[in-house]
């Protein structure tokens, strides 16, 4: 059997498409292990797994000011080391990075051992992380067209993001009965990243009266983001987090509205549901989120409102429009080129295998 070595982490956007690849890298013979943190998210998630897992130091590497900055940089020294004697001990054929800062000493391990590795870049632009590690990278899968023209031409490969298998095996009855909700009546789901996002919260929250009227809604809000003030509302239900029972209530929804993480936004469009995209503001963030929903937009696959922009009324009227032309963003998505990724990624793998 090969062996592989997955890494990513520090939120589930960087974990769940490695979850995506473990059942078809297990069918082709892969033999696999997973190098994180020792307390981030994907310990949980790949632990359940029954995955070899191991814990490593990582240290974020940051842009601004801040204390950590004088820390971190040993952690990730130490993470390097870590992950050289992890590399030396499991003796991997490829490694395969989906990004994060734990992530890095992996990969500088990886080159410094003479591992072939592949990443993957998910947003238009490459994030910190990964631009330290393409230099070391065989090959970088990525999902926009528009992010070749940052890369390598001889590295870059577009393959779109590995998509959870399960999520296509939802049952939307099913769904319904877990609300309980009714057939007759459309439902609106609210996806706010594995966090939750506070300001689309509170916007869904002020208009729901108005919302319940044409529209049953399942709130995914975050931990510890719960209005228990609203746990009797009829037609509304509301969970921090959902696991087992995500794909029914994809299958249960005919309208989304999510934040633009890309795994995220791929995921929707994998399933075809017409959405609103609300991405993080570039205040909070680097601005990758804002260009991956103009990215969608463009391509007609989804209604874009920037944050800044989020009001009372332009969310309830942006939620009317996505519903009434729903059949126009399906149409689009149809046309999406980013089909067959797991085999595209699989594939590479195979092919770089030492």
């Amino acid at each position: 059997m090969k062996k592989i070595v997955l890494t990513g982490g520090g939120t589930a956007g960087h974990v769940t498409p490695n979850m995506a690849l473990i059942p078809e890298l297990q069918k082709q013979d892969f033999e696999v292990y997973y190098i994180g943190s020792y307390d981030g998210i994907e310990s949980r998630l790949i632990r359940d797994l029954g995955i070899p897992y191991y814990g490593i130091a990582s240290g974020k590497l940051r842009r601004y000011l801040d204390p950590k900055n004088l820390t971190d940089p040993f952690k990730v020294i130490k993470g390097c080391s870590q992950a050289r004697q992890l590399l030396k001990q499991i003796q991997p054929d490829v490694v395969f990075s989906k990004g994060g800062f734990v992530a890095v000493p992996v990969v500088l391990a990886a080159k410094s051992r003479h591992i072939p590795c592949i990443i993957h870049e998910s947003d238009m632009t490459p994030g910190l992380a990964n631009k330290i590690c393409i230099p070391c990278a065989d090959r970088v899968c990525t999902n926009f067209p528009e992010t070749i023209q940052h890369l390598p031409p001889s590295k870059a490969v577009l393959t779109g993001s590995p998509i959870r298998q399960e999520l296509f095996h939802g049952d939307r009855e099913r769904g319904l009965a877990f609300c309980g909700f009714t057939s007759d009546k459309p439902v609106l789901l609210i996806i706010g990243g594995s966090l939750g996002s506070v300001r689309i919260n509170e916007a869904v929250r002020a208009i729901l009266p108005r919302l319940l009227k044409d529209f049953q809604i399942i709130h995914l809000c975050g931990k510890g983001k719960l209005d228990h003030s609203l746990m009797d509302a009829a037609g509304y239900v509301q969970y921090e987090y959902i696991k087992e029972e995500l794909p029914d209530l994809m299958a249960a929804c005919d309208i989304i509205i999510s934040r633009a993480g890309a795994n995220a936004i791929c995921e929707i469009l994998a399933l075809r549901k017409p959405n609103i995209l609300i991405p993080l503001s570039a205040q909070a963030s680097r601005g990758d989120q804002i260009l991956n929903a103009a990215s969608f937009e463009k391509q007609g696959y989804s209604l874009v409102i920037q944050e800044e922009d989020l009001t009372n009324d332009k969310l309830l009227d942006s939620v009317r429009q996505a519903y009434a032309n729903r059949e126009a963003y399906r149409k689009a998505m149809k046309r999406s080129q980013l089909n067959n990724s797991i085999e595209k990624i699989v594939g590479l793998l195979q092919s770089v295998c030492r």
